[in-house]
């Protein structure tokens, strides 16, 4: 990373918060949310899509790591209500599930 990539990825992980389906739903509504798979670094993405990188936003989108958020996620989002983790990199709202932290016996 050279130092104004860094400084951007710093910016976008500095604004990534937490966030309910609730809040998410009017952005849904427009068209605006992009999903990033729960393994995938979303503050990564972010900067691919904030640095308008064509050749990395095409390989995320094939390999279904990077997708607009469909009618069947946002059921499902709805019906669990998830922590979800979200950064904004206009006009797309980024976001992804939270990883469940594992129990404590």
């Amino acid at each position: 990373m050279n130092e104004d990539v860094s400084t951007l990825y710093a910016k976008l992980l500095g604004e990534t918060a937490e966030i309910t389906w609730q809040e998410l739903q009017p952005f849904f509504a427009r068209g605006a949310l992009l999903w990033v798979e729960g393994d995938e670094d979303l503050v990564a993405i972010a900067l691919a899509v904030a640095e308008d990188d064509k050749a990395k936003v095409a390989e995320l989108l094939a390999a279904g790591k990077l997708s607009k958020v469909e009618s069947e996620r946002a059921e499902d989002l709805l019906a669990r209500d998830p922590q979800l983790w979200a950064v904004v990199v206009a006009p797309w709202v980024l976001i992804q599930e939270r990883a469940q932290a594992p129990a404590l016996h």
